[in-house]
């Protein structure tokens, strides 16, 4: 069985190197929609696949982390990083260009890596991430699967080269959750949200 969480954010980037001008030399911003598509073959004690309140915690915090922000790209002009981060409070540096394909690939990747984090507490059990629908405008959209977040082809992630903002990170609910999931630190969930 399939479920889907619907996540929203504002956010800005460039994607440098892109086939139109207006997006690879201009500073401009989506209104992002987010699916989150977790499956399994089995209920928990609640007959659910996954409490949809619990989506609430941790992967929302870190989808949230880009909200009212900037992406930046760590491969882009120095100067231009460090303008950015200069004014700008809420940012996140990744080590990819932040396409809507790249940010389907680094979603998932952070929302792959809170599942396997995390303690189950109401008989959860096989609870998979399908997929990560990231819709950039109301008309393109793009998804990506296990496949493509860990694809050679389309460029290894690397997790670590992720760099939130310390006003992102003082706003999640422990300031060290990127740090310990990195690690693979396990994470309880609370029995009730």
């Amino acid at each position: 069985m399939l479920i889907r969480k619907l996540f929203k954010f504002e956010n800005a980037h460039i994607v440098r190197h892109c086939s139109t001008r207006r997006c690879s030399e201009n500073i401009h911003g989506h209104s992002y929609k987010v699916e989150v598509v977790l499956s399994s073959n089995y209920l928990d004690n609640g007959q659910m696949v996954y409490d949809f309140g619990l989506t609430k915690l941790y992967i929302k915090e870190l989808i949230d982390s880009f909200d009212h922000g900037i992406t930046l790209w760590s491969g882009d002009d120095t100067a231009y990083l460090e303008a950015m981060k200069a004014h700008s409070s809420r940012w996140v540096e990744l080590p990819v260009s932040p396409s809507a394909e790249q940010f389907a690939r680094v979603i998932y990747l952070m929302v792959e890596r809170v599942l396997s984090c995390t303690q189950m507490q109401n008989g959860e059990r096989e609870v998979e991430l399908h997929s990560i629908v990231v819709h950039e405008t109301d008309t393109g959209y793009a998804e990506a699967f296990k496949e493509d977040a860990h694809s050679e082809l389309m460029g290894k992630i690397d997790l670590n080269k992720i760099r939130f903002s310390p006003q992102v990170r003082s706003e999640w609910s422990d300031s060290e959750l990127w740090a310990k999931l990195l690690a693979g630190e396990p994470i309880k969930m609370p029995s009730k949200v």
